[in-house]
């Protein structure tokens, strides 16, 4: 069996940043414990195989896989996997207007506008449900031993960690300087422990390299068989929570440019945007350019 694969850099317009993403198209012959093999062959942050829609009205099925397990959504996945798609079904009614892809994964429909874009597709998904805060937070100095700080580095403007929620949870780690960002290494005998069911720790700071940024992030991940993520679409997703509870926007909507992946050397940008309506967050959406690197096949 052969079966046609591409490599795209997401959250970026230029090759070899943003976070990188193997699609293998046509996989509805694979079972997933195939695709757990390739996506540990590829062993990329993730893999996401493009299946037959259950539902006809909808473009086509995902399946999502890090090397270690399968996601029920993953933001990068999805906005590579709809740029392709875009690119390879419908690129001339792309050229000219940009169309909408829709996509089924475990978490819902995603509905993604596909636009070609500052010389790069972007893409934008609204998110099938809300962000939703999850319980609590580790223990101050736990968390922060658990991530090589200090206590003192971590909160800034009554910014405190929490756990959010888009449909993949995580620990959500304001940090005050890009200093102490940057000086963060998750402790092997304390971080999964800290985590707890959380998918990784999301260390954030308003201290930015771009002026045009609203936060600096790192994600380190728990479980999902790699270590550090260079951008975490579904991550931003969640965080629209912690930015409604923590920055209380007024009524309207709202874009946040998130930068992530510059410590690792894959500078990402990743467009989150906010509605906010009756003092409530009422949608979500992320957006992102993705850009192709790669094409072959699968010998299987």
């Amino acid at each position: 069996m052969r079966l046609r694969f591409h490599t795209l850099d997401v959250f970026t317009r230029a090759k070899f940043a943003g976070n990188p993403l193997a699609v293998v198209l046509d996989a509805d012959r694979l079972d997933g414990a195939e695709m757990q093999n390739i996506a540990r062959e590829f062993n990329l942050s993730e893999t996401v195989f493009v299946l037959e829609p259950r539902d006809r009205v909808n473009t086509a099925r995902l399946r999502i896989f890090t090397p270690a397990s399968e996601l029920p959504f993953a933001g990068h996945p999805t906005i590579g996997a709809a740029v392709l798609i875009a690119r390879t079904r419908a690129a001339d009614i792309l050229a000219r207007q940009g169309l909408v892809v829709t996509l089924e994964e475990e978490v819902g429909v995603l509905r993604c506008e596909v636009v070609e874009r500052g010389g790069a597709p972007l893409a934008r998904f609204t998110t099938p449900r809300p962000p939703v805060r999850i319980g609590e937070a580790p223990p101050l100095d736990l968390l922060a031993r658990s991530i090589g700080l200090e206590a003192g580095d971590i909160g800034f403007d009554g910014h405190t960690p929490s756990v959010y929620s888009a449909g993949v949870e995580f620990a959500f780690v304001p940090v005050g300087t890009r200093d102490a960002l940057d000086r963060a290494r998750p402790d092997p005998a304390l971080f999964s422990s800290a985590m707890g069911a959380a998918s990784g720790a999301y260390l954030y700071t308003r201290d930015t390299v771009e002026e045009s940024s609203a936060v600096c992030a790192r994600m380190f991940t728990n479980g999902l068989g790699i270590g550090e993520d260079p951008a975490t679409g579904s991550a931003a997703a969640a965080f629209a929570g912690v930015a409604h509870a923590f920055e209380a926007p007024e009524d309207g909507e709202h874009e946040l440019i998130i930068e992530q992946g510059y410590k690792m050397g894959r500078p990402s940008r990743i467009i989150l945007g906010l509605s906010v309506a009756a003092g409530r967050l009422v949608g979500v959406s992320v957006a992102g350019h993705a850009i192709g690197v790669s094409q072959g096949e699968l010998e299987l």
